[in-house]
């Protein structure tokens, strides 16, 4: 599939976001929050920012942006609806958290459930991302029990990384959200090489011969290309990437995603101080840039069915 850098940083950084949001709502509901409303303006900041610009760079990715509201309307049978759904739901509690935390400064009571509210919308609007792509029965690649596992512990893993280095900034270390990044770090990754592992060694469920239904007379191959010259399914839905070339893209969004912001975040185990802080700050940044390029590979490595009738009949769709 051709990546589509619109929707590659719409789910990279809504998923940073939401992940975010959902840890500071669980942490809001058991009680583990600072009062500080410094803190609270900036860690929401930070979450509702991400969120809010993945949306917007998703609308980039429509024909016709002005007309996104008509996609609410599909949600009894879209899961692209229903992620619009309950990302727009998601505000409401999550704007009224931000209200009484940072206006109101009140972190006690109704205050605990709204966060753990907009834990919830989080997880479900970052389930509805995964399933939009996990539907897809044409595409293999993306049409397995992977997909949904690798979006929760890549949200995760982000928000966890952005919470701990909002709280070594704000000089609350004592909230051991060092360990919690760690956690998640190791998750993503086992998670993401059994992707990467599952794609690179599952056969194809459709070929030539099922896509045209001529099987029976024997093996089927391509006498004339249908086009002369690229159209839009060539360009879309033929992208191909050399194995070479995603070998070493794999690697750098091992070291940048996974293996450094590791690395960094056993940093900030030792006391808070500034060496702790900017560790904590660097591995957050670093592993949005790995998942990032780790999306372009989602898209890049992924095979639609259609590219069978191009003559594309080698290795898994």
């Amino acid at each position: 599939m051709h990546p589509a850098y619109s929707v590659i940083v719409f789910t990279t950084l809504s998923g940073a976001g939401y992940g975010l949001l959902g840890w500071l709502g669980i942490y809001a509901a058991l009680g583990m929050l600072p009062a500080d409303r410094r803190f609270g303006a900036v860690a929401l900041a930070l979450a509702l920012g991400f969120i809010t610009a993945g949306l917007l760079s998703s609308m980039l990715h429509l024909g016709h942006p002005e007309r996104a509201w008509r996609a609410l309307s599909q949600w009894r049978s879209s899961w692209l609806s229903r992620e619009g759904v309950a990302a727009v739901a998601t505000y409401v509690p999550a704007l009224l958290f931000a209200l009484d935390w940072i206006i109101l400064g009140r972190t006690s009571g109704l205050w605990g459930l709204l966060g753990l509210m907009s834990a919830a919308g989080a997880l479900i609007t970052v389930i509805c991302t995964a399933l939009i792509y996990q539907s897809l029965k044409p595409i293999q690649r993306w049409n397995n029990g992977w997909v949904l596992p690798n979006y929760l512990a890549l949200a995760a893993m982000t928000g966890a990384l952005w919470l701990d280095a909002a709280t070594q900034l704000f000089g609350f270390a004592r909230l051991n959200v060092s360990m919690l990044g760690i956690i998640t770090i190791a998750i993503a990754l086992a998670l993401k090489l059994g992707y990467w592992r599952f794609i690179d060694h599952i056969k194809s469920n459709s070929t030539a011969e099922s896509a045209t239904g001529l099987g029976h007379l024997g093996t089927v191959r391509l006498f004339e290309a249908p086009h002369t010259s690229e159209n839009y399914l060539m360009k879309e839905m033929g992208f191909r990437i050399a194995r070479k070339h995603a070998t070493k893209l794999r690697r750098i969004a091992l070291l940048l995603g996974f293996a450094i912001p590791f690395m960094l975040s056993l940093i900030t185990l030792r006391p808070p101080g500034w060496t702790a802080t900017a560790a904590a700050i660097l591995a957050a940044v670093l592993a949005t840039l790995g998942v990032l390029v780790e999306r372009w590979l989602f898209f890049a490595e992924a095979k639609h069915t259609v590219t069978l009738y191009y003559g594309d009949g080698q290795g898994s769709l």
